[in-house]
């Protein structure tokens, strides 16, 4: 079955202190029931993009390491969850359900895998 990522996304400027217990609850809530629809494979927030490294392989074959996300952007990645569904149309189903700050933008994609899990080993 594929799996998708669900990220939620914050502006630069995004405040922690505003998010509120009933938010707080809402996520709970939410994994709750992702967890009991045996489609959650993993959930988290990650750190601030201002503690972000981006590495990128220079032409000479060294790795540059810079601070800071990759993009230039006036948002970064908070948050996601890895689902196991049926199709895009279930993620996004989800991915409605968990759209609880109207301060946080969200996107859904499916994960590829090279080869294919189901032709591994063929």
């Amino acid at each position: 079955m594929p799996q998708y990522l669900v990220a939620s996304y914050l502006p630069d400027d995004f405040d922690p202190s505003t998010v509120t217990e009933a938010m707080i609850d809402e996520i709970h809530a939410i994994n709750r029931e992702l967890t009991a629809a045996g489609v959650r494979k993993f959930a988290c927030g990650i750190s601030p993009a201002s503690q972000a490294k981006t590495v990128r392989k220079q032409a000479d074959g060294t790795v540059l390491v810079t601070d800071g996300p990759y993009t230039e952007t006036k948002e970064h990645l908070g948050g996601f969850w890895i689902l196991e569904c049926a199709n895009l149309e279930e993620a996004l189903a989800w991915a409605r359900k968990g759209a609880i700050s109207p301060d946080a933008a969200g996107e859904v994609r499916e994960l590829l895998f090279y080869p294919a899990p189901e032709q591994e080993g063929q």
